[in-house]
């Protein structure tokens, strides 16, 4: 990345400068008391003295030139040899540099064209006099920068011992010959002429950064950028090297970061630095191909991540969450309706602090005075919908209680501290939470329209949110709405075949993804101010220790929400904890039920019904009246949850309690699946398929292709099949079978 590269200069002379010390050191004479400072006879002239000599010692020739009828060429033939023998040809005996060779060489020549000159028309004129001062004063300050010039030299030379100096050679010399060779490359490939300016070796040694100038005309950096694949496949580049290209520090320059050892191959935990960060300064969130970190500004940015199953995206999650943990101007609430788990590790050092959980075995429990890692977590629709109710409130406080402070900050952006801290919202699989349905319950849409309300207007007011997401379709988000907001994107590539979620962030991103397909590996970028160009990265590895240490670490540093925010957030938040809407977090986990979730954290009420493929609404009778709805044909037929059916009885029963299926894939999409390939078919329109399962052809379609979506598995055809010859809607069993592996790896 551009603000991150320091480069260096290709150098000009192949050859560094060695030798030793030009002159003895000058050591003082120790000062006596009332004497002042002894006059050293024996001491060499200094700039100051050595104009006064050269001046005086010019007027006294020309007056006894004068006198005696000296030739008038004489002093000028001695100062042209003055310059050649001890101006230039001393100097660089010496090894000075040129500077003093250019100082002592028209100190020479400026005497004795003065002293010739003074003999021909007299040496006592006020003329004479004038031309001798700025003769001196000249030769004075000339010597002066020489000097300084001179004593920069020489420490240079003596830190530079003669191992290191053929290093240094040796360097200087590879980095003009990958000038060489890539400026080749990139004719030759990109057909595009350049010159390589500057080439920085990364601290990693895994690879190397060119600053290269693009010639006049019509060249742009993006040709080279087009490029990239192609010139790492000239340069045979391991497999998962992947060149980034980037625009320069002005235009006409481009930046190319070439990685020589695959680093996107190796897992990194998250640095065992909990150190103070601020929302303002920037957090980092993994690390750049040459392992520096790549740092994220949320000050006034939404972000959105996406990353299909198995791509890394919760490890992801916990590494944002550890640098807004690590701020202290943070606040952070996380709304997770799949049973919070998100929020869970971050709130057990409290629990066990509180004792409402025990410590895992062979760990002491967390000290008293341990505060939850997260300021409110939210499992269900409910709980999300309050949290919502109150960023919009607080933001409404904040415009009005705060003015005073924005007209003395001379600003329209809260300024945030530790004592007025933003709130950061993380809600995972949200992007889809702004998709549902128009027919799910009322609860799902109000929650829907708060969010997005709140990501429209609670910017100023230090309020943004981190939304993650499995696809990056519209159908999966709603609409653009998401992505135009969202001006930080991140799309985890591990687990896509073509790269789809990076396209769908980055429209014009040119990264190429197929060699990105390790787990936390992918592509981020940001747009706007202090945005950088879509660039590979690698996220951190977290653990449920990692993220233990986070919260016991900054438990000290991490902020409390202001008095003005509490005020608006009212009963909602003052009652965040409370048993009844909080106990699922310290509910004991070895009830009989086979699911240790507590009901309540799963968005549904104990023994009702699981869905486990889309976010289903708590209250049981909304969800029966939306999931039964147009789905429930005559004569029992389909069971639209991703669960067995209950043995005997009615699936609906309050008093039943479904048991999870021994086989991880949902039960839609076993049977889909088994309906297509049962007479040997490979493919089944969407009519014939509900027919076989007796469900409603609309229904079917729609949940189908959510269980698809969810594990990032994209249909054919859009959706369609060839049928005798016609194009119908429909399903391939290779694409339910592809789903089906997916669940179940």
């Amino acid at each position: 990345m551009v603000e991150n590269l320091n480069l260096t200069n290709l150098p000009t002379d192949p050859t560094p400068p060695t030798g030793s010390r030009t002159d003895k050191p000058k050591t003082p004479k120790p000062s006596r008391a009332g004497q002042g400072v002894p006059l050293d006879w024996a001491a060499p002239h200094g700039p100051i003295t050595g104009a006064v000599s050269a001046a005086t010692g010019a007027g006294a020739i020309a007056l006894l030139g004068a006198a005696t009828g000296m030739p008038e060429a004489l002093p000028l033939a001695v100062g042209a040899a003055g310059a050649i023998g001890h101006g230039v040809g001393w100097s660089v005996h010496r090894r000075l540099t040129a500077m003093t060779v250019v100082t002592r060489a028209a100190s020479w020549l400026l005497a004795g064209g003065w002293t010739t000159w003074a003999i021909h028309t007299g040496p006592l004129s006020w003329a004479a006099a004038g031309t001798l001062a700025g003769l001196g004063v000249g030769i004075g300050a000339m010597a002066s920068t020489a000097a300084v010039h001179e004593e920069a030299a020489e420490e240079e030379r003596l830190a530079l011992t003669p191992q290191a100096s053929r290093a240094a050679d040796a360097l200087d010399q590879r980095r003009r010959t990958i000038a060489r060779e890539w400026e080749d490359r990139i004719q030759r490939v990109a057909a595009v002429t350049v010159r390589v300016f500057a080439v920085e070796f990364w601290t990693t040694g895994g690879g190397f950064s060119l600053a290269v100038e693009l010639p006049g005309g019509a060249a742009t950096w993006d040709q080279i950028a087009a490029k990239a694949r192609a010139l790492a496949g000239d340069a045979k580049l391991p497999l998962g090297c992947v060149i980034a290209v980037e625009e320069g520090d002005i235009q006409g320059r481009v930046v190319l970061d070439v990685p020589t050892v695959n680093g996107m191959a190796e897992s990194h935990d998250y640095p065992a630095d909990y150190s103070p960060l601020s929302i303002l300064t920037g957090i980092p969130w993994g690390l750049l191909p040459n392992q520096d970190p790549v740092t994220v500004y949320l000050r006034e940015a939404c972000a959105l991540l996406l990353g299909p199953p198995g791509s890394g995206k919760s490890t992801l999650v916990d590494g944002v969450i550890t640098g807004f943990a690590r701020c202290t101007d943070v606040v952070t609430w996380v709304i997770d309706l799949k049973a919070g788990a998100v929020g869970i590790p971050w709130m057990r050092p409290w629990l066990e602090a509180t004792g409402r959980k025990a410590p895992k075995a062979g760990t002491e429990a967390a000290p008293a005075g341990t505060r939850p890692g997260v300021d409110w977590v939210a499992s269900t629709p409910e709980e999300a919908l309050r949290m919502m109710t109150a960023v919009l409130r607080i933001n409404a406080a904040r415009q009005q209680h705060y003015q005073d402070l924005l007209d003395r900050e001379d600003t329209t952006l809260l300024p945030v501290s530790a004592a007025l801290p933003q709130i950061m919202v993380v809600v995972d699989e949200g992007a889809e939470l702004l998709s549902v349905h128009p027919t799910a319950p009322k609860v799902l849409k109000d929650l829907r329209e708060a969010v997005r309300k709140a990501m429209r207007t609670t910017r100023a007011m230090g309020e943004r949110f981190v939304l993650t997401a499995v696809d990056g379709n519209v159908s999966a988000l709603g609409d653009t709405e998401v992505r135009k907001f969202s001006p930080v994107g991140v799309a985890l590539t591990s687990g896509e075949s073509a790269g789809n979620n990076v396209v769908k962030v980055f429209p014009r991103s040119r990264v190429d993804t197929r060699q990105l397909n390790t787990k936390g590996s992918g592509v981020i970028g940001a747009s706007g101010e202090g945005g950088f160009a879509p660039t590979p990265f690698k996220t951190w590895r977290t653990s449920p220790s990692q993220v233990r240490a986070a919260v016991l670490a900054t438990n000290h540093t991490r902020p409390v929400l202001d008095a003005v925010s509490v005020q608006a957030a009212g009963e909602d938040y003052a009652h965040r904890w409370d048993d009844e809407r909080a106990g699922w977090l310290w509910a004991n986990p070895d009830s009989t039920d086979s699911d240790p979730t507590p009901a309540a954290a799963a968005g549904r009420p104990a023994g009702g019904l699981s869905l486990s493929f889309s976010k289903g609404p708590a209250d049981l009778a909304a969800a029966r009246e939306w999931f039964l709805k147009d789905r429930r044909p005559a004569g029992g037929g389909l069971n639209l949850s991703g669960t067995r059916p209950a043995p005997a009885g009615d699936p609906f029963d309050d008093s039943s309690v479904y048991e999870p299926a021994a086989d991880p894939a949902p039960e839609l999409l076993v049977r889909a699946h088994a309906a297509i390939t049962a007479d040997g078919g490979d493919r089944m329109s969407t009519a014939d398929l509900a027919a076989a399962l007796g469900a409603d052809a609309h229904t079917l379609g729609s949940e189908l292709g959510a269980l698809l979506r969810a594990v990032g598995v994209e249909r054919p055809g859009a959706g369609t099949v060839r049928i005798d010859g016609t194009t119908r809607t429909g399903f391939y069993a290779a694409t339910l079978a592809d789903a089906l592996t997916r669940y179940r790896q």
